[in-house]
């Protein structure tokens, strides 16, 4: 499984400088993962590990890229391929898990993989589905579930599999309905999808806390496409084109029977591919004429841009506060990272008193700010929060409701 290959770590190497220097100068340090020769493309990243897939043109094949940017100064990463294809990563912890091309007696198909990298040195492989000659594939995994599309040449459908042992996966139906169930995210027991039951792109999901009897709810069933959803917490967001141009748009869906909407970036540019992890959104964004990545933070309200550089940053992931992107500034694509800090990302609902630079804490920089603002003029700086965020069109009624009846059966 594990495919020995060279890689210059100069450029990652350079990211403790970098963060230390941003500090000083108020900004926030780009730097690539891990550069290397060959395109990089689809990034994920949890906690401290970042995952991607790469075409490796010494073997003319995408393998998977694992990196723990725990310490800049000691880069532990490990290659997960062999003959085929390995695409479509996604990690949780120290589990990762793909799509991969296989080929049998009777017929070619993806299959669904997982490797456990507690050892960078020794990865342990897993299968989790691998049903001849159907394609298994885009999977998701969060805690100890995978979740992937699923088909047998008909239509796409949504199934899961419970890895607590990983050995001995424990496969499950979550969708298996007419029609096609396509690009599933997955957070705790929430299970969501893009699904064209009604002929466009809707966004529908499943309570699996009872596996065996997973019980599905409608998120976004407005006309046009809802679809690239992802869910963190009690909040789902996807892209949107309602408007005539693609948009970011968000639900809370804590309360199954009354979702509510509310849009996180619409206006005439494109916004597509979103991320989310608790408070904060990132997506890709050509507002300035190419696609930079930008952000927002749910609790205040707050929209940011992350990036600005001439080439194209696209596919952003997101974990805690720091943001992988697929970035080609170097003329070909390379994952690029950054750790996100102050104010524009802050969690607090309220900011304390005395905390005048809005990072969610009173600390010399604030006590510095003040006596700045005392020398001048020996009275306080009354504080003020301004929104970013720009008007943004109303979406007419839907012509679904929310009690539309969603349960099929096939």
């Amino acid at each position: 499984m594990v495919r020995q290959q060279s890689r210059t770590l100069a450029g990652f190497l350079l990211l403790a400088s970098a963060i230390g220097a941003a500090a000083q100068a108020g900004r926030w340090p780009q730097v690539p993962v891990l550069a290397g020769p060959d395109d990089q493309e689809r990034p994920d990243i949890h906690g401290t590990m970042v995952v991607w897939q790469e075409f490796v043109s010494e073997f003319g094949d995408y393998d998977i890229y694992v990196v723990d940017v725990n310490n800049p100064d000691e880069v532990s990463f490990t290659v997960l391929g062999n003959a085929n294809d390995q695409t479509h990563p996604a990690v949780y912890g120290r589990r990762v898990v793909w799509q991969e091309l296989v080929t049998g007696q009777d017929a070619t198909d993806w299959d669904i993989r997982l490797a456990d990298v507690t050892d960078m040195d020794a990865p342990i492989g897993y299968v989790v589905s691998d049903i001849p000659a159907n394609d298994e594939e885009a999977p998701a995994i969060h805690g100890n579930v995978v979740v992937w599309q699923d088909t047998n040449g008909a239509d796409y459908d949504v199934y899961g599999a419970d890895i607590t042992d990983p050995c001995s996966p424990l496969e499950f139906a979550i969708a298996p309905f007419e029609f096609d169930q396509k690009a599933p995210s997955i957070y705790r027991d929430t299970v969501l999808w893009q699904d064209n039951l009604f002929g466009d792109w809707d966004l529908l999901a499943a309570d699996i806390w009872l596996q065996d009897r997973p019980t599905e709810f409608p998120v976004a069933l407005l006309e046009s496409d809802q679809q690239g959803g992802v869910v963190s917490d009690d909040v789902v967001v996807w892209e949107d084109n309602f408007s005539g141009s693609w948009d970011i748009y968000a639900a809370r869906i804590a309360d199954q029977n009354e979702v509510r909407e509310f849009a996180i970036a619409a206006g005439p540019a494109h916004q597509r591919d979103p991320d989310i992890d608790g408070h904060l959104v990132v997506w890709q964004d050509d507002r300035n004429g190419n696609w930079d990545i930008f952000g927002h933070n749910l609790i205040t309200g707050r929209t940011f841009q992350i990036t600005d550089d001439p080439g194209d940053q696209i596919r952003p992931a997101l974990s805690g506060t720091t943001v992988v992107w697929q970035d080609d500034r170097g003329g070909l694509w390379n994952v690029y990272m950054a750790v996100l800090a102050g104010p524009a990302v802050a969690g607090c609902p309220e900011t304390p008193a005395g905390d005048l630079d809005g990072n969610c804490r009173v600390d010399f920089a604030d006590l510095a700010l003040l006596a700045s603002s005392w020398l001048q003029s020996h009275l306080d700086v009354p504080r003020t929060r301004a929104s970013e965020s720009g008007a943004r069109p109303e979406r007419g009624p839907s012509r679904r409701t929310s009690a539309t009846p969603v349960g099929r059966t096939r």
